[in-house]
């Protein structure tokens, strides 16, 4: 079975409509998260007046940290909204504090 639903899965043969928006939701928000992560280490790590065509040393240091620590913000934000939510759903309640 293709990651768009082609095949068997599908009454008609053709393309599951729901897989595809859920793709191109997903490529939306990778894409969002990549362009995140180049405008805010670009700026932190990258000086405005480009000196030479390559990266230096200290650039590449500070892009792999901030890189680093984006994802881990990312996934501990993650964990708190599922907990959050998980704890929601167990007690009813619809509003959830970070």
């Amino acid at each position: 079975m293709s990651f768009l639903g082609r095949g068997a899965s599908t009454s008609n043969g053709g393309i599951n409509h729901e897989r595809l928006e859920m793709a191109m939701n997903e490529i939306e928000m990778v894409s969002d998260v990549f362009n995140r992560i180049v405008s805010s280490c670009h700026g932190k790590c990258i000086s405005n007046r480009y000196a030479e065509g390559d990266l230096n040393k200290g650039e590449s240091v500070c892009i792999d940290r901030c890189v680093a620590k984006f994802f881990d913000v990312n996934k501990k934000v993650g964990e708190k909204m599922q907990a959050a939510g998980a704890n929601a759903q167990a007690t009813g309640s619809s509003s959830f504090s970070l």
